[in-house]
């Protein structure tokens, strides 16, 4: 018999390369950035543009109409201000008249005497929506108007403004006029007034094709804005429901390889990627669904296959029996322990199959809790050493973590972990001295366990897949040593949903290794 060998070496230090798991992490939100860039787009195409249009359209056509008035009226430092009010720019059509009589009356007040020179003047006035009216004393000398007998009587009094003044005076009469008047004496020093009579009534045919332009202006201005307003409507709404119709008509038709363009801070954006998001849990639901089918009938197969051959032993055996094959009781004894074996072997594959059914669909609640290594590792290996004695199977424990360190773990699953590994190394030694070497090492954040033996080894092409379901590296040996394939399967799940990971080294006639790490327990201070 092999003897049980236990080495307690907690006070060994073994530098050992600490194990980090590092994960970098760099993410940009192109999305977040190119539907920022379009809503910006959408504000200066279809916000900004158009009022920058108008305004141009409008300081243009005033600019243009300035420049004319200015020529056509001879208006110094005209200004939009005073196109668009008619009492300042009816004002100022007729300031360099009224300059012109003043100069006239210091000159040769005579002048305005003489009716050539009047009809003259009231000529170039008319031109300005305006005419001339001289009156001497209370008499009427000189009328360049028509039909304006009853706004004679409302014509100011001599002396009434200035003759340096150049502004005119309202007068709301029938006829709504601007006067303006300039006082002087003739050589016989009687009273003498011109007064130039502006309408109020007529539109400056300037002013006229300034608010025509800039009425058309903005009109085509808006018609551009409300076109481009539909194609933009037309391109983030029509086009993205277009997107989601043809989706939907693929899903219908069973198709979910596609790929929607879903972009957009909008509503219909949000729906587009909404809609993608359920395309891609339904096509992960397909492939899921089918893995699944896939696995159920591998799942079906193996289990045919591994019950077959236990219960063709009992059957063969049991009708042994019953013809009368086992004529001793010696056979008789042989035949019923080896039906009792394939029993057993049966009731343990079964068993096996439903703890992974279990564990496979998260149905198995784990009990996790505080485990101090050394304690419950030492309790593990002694229990285990005892049937491994029995195998005549020599067993090594190493244990180079200190004996205060703490692991989060199931403590039942855990020894489950344990137990199908070193149970898998049993089936497959094929040495005299055969051994398992149990070694625990603290690695940093982790605690690595290694469970090496010296049996038949694994090949290296077999070696990625061990752990998968139901993958056996040699068909013909599982039948000689029994198992359902689904062994390190369990353990790799196990490992796993206690946050750790799970390999192997092997060499062929050589022996296999295991490793699996676990987190170790770390108390974290809150900061209140």
């Amino acid at each position: 018999m092999k003897s049980l060998h236990i080495f307690e070496t907690n006070n060994v230090i073994i530098k050992h390369r600490d194990l980090r798991l590092c994960a970098f992490f760099i993410t940009e939100d192109k999305e977040h950035y190119e539907d920022q860039d379009e809503t910006d787009h959408f504000f200066l195409y279809y916000y900004f543009v158009p009022v920058f249009l108008a305004t141009i359209a409008i300081v243009g056509f005033c600019n243009i109409q300035t420049h004319v008035i200015e020529e056509t009226y001879g208006i110094k430092n005209a200004n939009a201000y005073s196109i668009m009010s008619s009492v300042q720019l009816l004002n100022k059509y007729t300031v360099g008249d009224f300059e012109k009589i003043k100069h006239t009356i210091k000159q040769n007040s005579e002048e305005l005497l003489d009716i050539d020179y009047l009809q003259e003047l009231n000529s170039d006035l008319l031109t300005k929506y305006s005419y001339l009216i001289v009156r001497a004393g209370k008499s009427l000398y000189y009328n360049g108007g028509t039909d304006n007998e009853s706004m004679l009587d409302s014509l100011p009094k001599y002396g009434t403004t200035g003759s340096d003044a150049g502004v005119g005076i309202y007068i709301d009469s029938e006829e709504d006029v601007l006067v303006k008047q300039v006082d002087f004496k003739n050589a016989e020093d009687k009273k003498m007034s011109v007064f130039i009579i502006t309408s109020m009534n007529e539109s400056v045919p300037e002013v006229r094709q300034l608010l025509v332009g800039g009425i058309v202006a903005v009109i085509l201005i808006l018609l551009l804005t409300a076109c481009m307003m539909i194609i933009w409507i037309y391109q983030s709404m029509i086009t993205p429901i277009k997107k989601l119709q043809a989706a939907a008509e693929n899903i219908k038709e069973g198709n979910l390889d596609f790929e929607m363009d879903a972009r957009g801070d909008d509503e219909i954006g949000e729906l587009c990627v909404t809609f993608e998001e359920m395309r891609q849990r339904l096509k992960d639901n397909a492939e899921e669904k089918i893995n699944n089918e896939r696995e159920n009938k591998a799942l079906i197969s193996n289990i045919a296959h591994d019950l077959k051959t236990p219960i063709t032993a009992v059957k063969g055996y049991s009708e042994g029996i019953i013809d009368g094959v086992a004529n001793t009781p010696e056979k008789v004894d042989k035949y019923v322990r080896t039906i009792y074996n394939k029993a057993n072997e049966m009731d343990m594959l079964i068993n096996e199959l439903t703890l992974y059914s279990k564990i496979d669909t998260n149905r198995i609640p784990y009990n996790f809790a505080k485990l101090n290594v050394y304690e419950y590792f030492k309790d593990c290996v002694e229990e285990i050493g005892l049937d491994l004695e029995a195998k005549g199977i020599g067993l090594s424990y190493f244990n180079y973590a200190t004996v205060d360190t703490l692991i989060i773990a199931d403590p039942e699953q855990l020894r489950r972990v344990v137990n199908n590994i070193i149970g898998n190394s049993v089936k497959y030694m094929n040495k005299t001295d055969k051994y398992i070497n149990i070694r625990i090492k603290d690695v940093g954040d982790f605690i690595q366990v290694e469970i090496e033996d010296n049996g038949r080894g694994i090949a290296q092409k077999d070696l990625p897949y061990i752990f998968d379901r139901f993958y056996r590296a040699d068909a013909s040996r599982n039948s000689a040593t029994g198992g359902s394939g689904i062994g390190l399967s369990i353990v790799k799940k196990i490992i796993e949903d206690h946050g750790g990971k799970i390999w192997a080294t092997s060499k062929e006639d050589c022996g296999t290794t295991m490793y699996f790490v676990i987190r170790k327990y770390q108390e974290v201070t809150v900061n209140e």
